[in-house]
């Protein structure tokens, strides 16, 4: 009998996020280093200098991840970038 190593890449599955686009999120959850999350498409995006609760928030994507991506606020609900 014989077995077969999955050879399968995740890198070959798209990802719903790209490095360097924007997008507006909701974010839901605050990290154990601090940061917010957020998820698009389930994919969870770790969120410098955003809080729990904050809604309508545009995002940068600085890395995208195997498992999760980075990004940083560019703007919050009331336009304000940071």
């Amino acid at each position: 009998m014989s077995y077969r190593q999955n050879t399968r890449s995740t890198s070959n599955f798209s990802k719903p996020v790209e490095t360097g686009k924007e997008y507006t999120v909701d974010i839901t959850d605050t990290g154990r280093t601090g940061d917010g999350i957020a998820r698009i498409t389930g994919l969870v995006i770790f969120v410098k200098n955003a809080k729990a609760g904050d809604k309508n928030v545009k995002i940068k994507i600085n890395s995208v991840g195997s498992r999760f991506a980075t990004a940083e606020v560019v703007a919050d609900s009331t336009g304000t970038t940071t």
